[in-house]
């Protein structure tokens, strides 16, 4: 374990003794109850008497301790409250100074945005009133700040919606206790969450669905969802069967215990550069019919055990993420997985969380790489639901949000490729008879492509069989015009040839160059004076020889494409030029997608092309026929992300060189290389420039992106009406989800020029189809 060096010197002036007594307590609290013979009750019980003891001369540490706890370990939060009941009832004074940093806790998270910690925090404070350390009644008047809070007006609605959840998620631990001693001000507090949630907008949801559709399952909003669940909880009176509650053997203790009143505790007021969780929706792919007959019952959708055991499924991948095997064995190992039908349940969540909008907690492929160790750890029966939940997910896939069929795409391929491709596709044979363009033969083609990129061509017709062959992509060769039958007559041919040889014979950049200067620059006739901005021909043939002799690999062609940088940069230094680069290179890997994106990835990185030529060669006329292919909006999203990345480096670059320039230079601790580091004033504005420029190319590019896709969109509506058709097309829903998925994506960079979108673009004047989009994506914020 490795520990900061600051602790490390705080660790090295203490004694050997104290070292030894914070480690051990530290382990005592932390592991309480795991891996033991006693039971839960005595455990604690053998535990507080421990740490008596040690409050004389260990009591901030424990505190600091069971804060952490409180905080971070939600699941065993009612272990810890059982604890700190056990000790206030032995020492009030302790129980006082502890709810004091709690709430301190609780404060400093809300201040410095950290929601999750503050809802931890408050359910904590909560749970000890059952432990009876904090007052009920004190505990409701907390409850009516925040809801005071969520009735502000002119706030985010994103903030209100915080409030009221991080209040709901506490009832099921408290709600009980509250109904017992406080009815009447939990009806009035339950009437006030009732009246926001009938006038809260929900312009949000569709945007945030998997589906459209609510058959089978409602696409419920989460907030929706988890009122109708704690609705359900109040009718069963304030009973649920899930949550440990070790204080209850404990309760002739704690109920001589006396009871600390809580200090006023509000939200801090709303500042802009707050920001809040976005909302989200529940996703919901099993019921209790797709479970084995002889097996548990799986909990209905609006009983509060499936949102305790969701949110405990959820908080696991949180805390283990990063380790698939680690998580993999705290999943399989759920508390109380006997009751339920675990393996479900875990697959429902992981789906949720890989499908959940705007974007995963985690990368895409973590979710895969979790979902193959379960197989792997539970063969006899994870394996299993995953097909079903494949072939559910494939039944309802007319209805899927085009971001989440991308992301079941990936997740599908990989899958098949660490299971040695098998899979029964005979049983999916009538998505063949379908429109190209439907969902069902478009996920299987796609299927197929990403497959591909993880193994090889005739593997791939080997897993699809003749009876999907119609699907399989074409092989992956490069073509070069100049080389086919017939190419004598194109112009270039017999310079494409020399310049061929010439690179396969190791010449320079400026030898390539004087070869090209020999063809004529089609653009320029005998009446136009002014000098082309680019000789296509040129290009046309440098780019497309180039890229046909460095075919053999991505190493090859990014050498090339690094050897001749240079000719790139002289050739195109226009827009214009750029995008006469791009569709040489569709000419030459038009069959190959993973080679189009790599190859436009290098070319950005390495400037031959801007990210505004990129933008404009994919709504060109000529990508027409690949215009709903994934592979293009895969590279318009890696432009996106190339210029977020870019503007950001330079954003961290000023940031840093101001708060170095406005240092106190007389600081008479600055070393004579603090002082040789600090940026002069020029330097600083010449930072800037640079960032006030990027940010402009930055809004330039969604400009081009979102007016491009008004243009089309607004033209397939007018014709639709024109015809007399309706416009709900195939390539409406790829073409109307693909602006969806660029809003959602890159929501963060979108909305820093929302405003500038709504004044030139997102007007009102606009189809209603089409500004939904854009509502739907500022709701996301506000």
């Amino acid at each position: 374990m490795f520990v900061s060096d600051d602790r490390s010197a705080k660790r090295r002036r203490l004694s050997g003794d104290a070292v030894e007594i914070e480690d051990r307590l530290e382990s005592l609290i932390i592991r309480v109850g795991e891996r033991s013979t006693a039971s839960l009750e005595s455990n604690l019980e053998g535990l507080s008497s421990v740490l008596e003891n040690d409050l004389v001369k260990a009591k901030d540490k424990i505190q600091r301790i069971l804060v952490d706890c409180a905080s971070k370990m939600p699941e065993r939060s009612s272990v810890y409250s059982t604890l700190v009941g056990l000790l206030n009832a032995k020492n009030y004074n302790f129980g006082g100074e502890f709810a004091e940093s709690l709430v301190r806790c609780l404060k400093d998270s809300l201040k410095i945005c950290e929601w999750d910690k503050a809802r931890n925090c408050l359910r904590f404070l909560s749970d000890l009133v059952n432990c009876h350390v904090v007052s009920a009644s004190s505990l409701m008047a907390v409850y009516d700040n925040f809801l005071d809070a969520a009735l502000e007006q002119g706030v985010p609605q994103v903030r209100t919606d915080w409030l009221v959840y991080a209040v709901l998620t506490c009832l099921p631990w408290v709600g009980r206790e509250l109904f017992e001693k406080r009815e009447t001000e939990l009806d009035r507090l339950l009437a006030t969450v009732s009246s926001y949630l009938d006038r809260r907008s929900k312009k949000h949801v569709p945007a945030l669905r998997v589906w459209s559709g609510d058959d089978p399952h409602p696409q419920e909003e989460h907030l929706d969802c988890l009122w109708a669940q704690i609705s359900k909880l109040r009718a069963d009176n304030w009973q649920e069967k899930h949550i440990l509650r070790p204080y209850l053997a404990f309760d002739s203790i704690l109920s001589e215990a006396l009871q600390h009143k809580l200090p006023e505790i509000k939200a801090p007021p709303h500042h802009a550069s707050n920001v809040y969780p976005q909302p989200r929706v529940v996703f919901r792919m099993f019921d209790y019919t797709d479970c084995p007959e002889n097996g548990p019952i799986l909990p209905g959708s609006h009983s509060i055990e499936r949102y305790l055991i969701e949110e405990h499924l959820h908080h696991i991948l949180e805390v283990h993420h990063n380790d698939r095997k680690e998580c993999s064995a705290q999943l399989l190992n759920f508390p109380h997985k006997t009751k339920i039908p675990l393996d479900y349940m875990i697959v429902e969540v992981i789906f949720s969380e890989l499908f959940q909008m705007p974007a995963p907690r985690y990368l895409e492929i973590n979710y895969g790489c979790i979902l193959i160790e379960l197989c792997k750890l539970q063969p006899s029966t994870i394996p299993q639901v995953l097909a079903q939940a494949t072939e559910i997910m494939f039944d309802r896939i007319d209805t899927m949000n085009v971001s989440a069929f991308q992301r079941f795409v990936g997740w599908f391929s990989y899958h098949l490729s660490n299971f040695h491709f098998r899979w029964q596709w005979s049983d999916w044979a009538d998505c063949l008879a379908l429109d190209p363009e439907h969902p069902k033969p478009k996920f299987v083609r796609e299927t197929f492509e990403k497959c591909l990129r993880l193994s090889y061509h005739q593997r791939i017709q080997e897993m699809a069989g003749q009876e999907f062959a119609a699907l399989v992509p074409v092989e992956t060769k490069p073509r070069l015009r100049y080389r086919e039958e017939g190419a004598g007559s194109l112009p270039g041919t017999m310079i494409a040839h020399q310049l061929m040889s010439a690179i396969k014979e190791r010449c320079s950049p400026e030898e390539a160059i004087r070869l090209l200067k020999e063809l004529h620059n089609p653009l320029k006739t005998a009446d136009d004076d002014a000098e082309p901005t680019h000789n296509p021909l040129k290009i046309e043939v440098f780019t497309e020889t180039l890229l046909f002799v460095g075919s053999k690999s991505f190493s090859h062609a990014f050498a090339a494409i690094a050897k001749f940088h240079y000719v790139f940069k002289v050739l195109a230094e226009t827009e214009e030029a750029q995008i006469c680069v791009l569709r040489s290179l569709y000419n030459v890997w038009r069959d190959h997608p993973q080679m189009m994106c790599v190859l436009v990835d290098k070319m950005l990185k390495t400037q031959i092309v801007e990210c505004s030529a990129v933008a404009n060669w994919i709504f060109s006329r000529e990508m027409n026929a690949d215009f709903l292919k994934s592979y293009v909006w895969e590279i318009l999203n890696l432009t996106i992300r190339k210029m977020s990345q870019h503007v950001h480096k330079l954003t961290v670059e000023a940031a840093e060189a101001r708060a170095r320039l406005h240092h106190d230079s007389g600081d008479d601790s600055d070393s004579d290389d603090d002082r040789r580091d600090r940026p002069s004033d020029e330097q600083v504005e010449r930072m800037e420039e640079r960032l006030e420029q990027a940010q402009s190319d930055q809004k330039t590019l969604f400009l081009i992106i979102f007016q491009r896709f008004i243009m089309i969109l607004s033209e397939h509506l007018v014709r639709s009406d024109t015809d007399g058709k309706d416009f709900r097309t195939h390539w409406w829903k790829w073409t109307f989800g693909r602006l969806q998925q660029i809003f959602m994506q890159h929501n963060e960079q979108v909305h820093k020029y929302s405003q500038t979108l709504e004044t030139l673009l997102f007007t009102q004047d606009l189809d209603p189809h089409v500004l939904d989009a854009f509502h739907q994506f500022l709701a996301l914020r506000d």
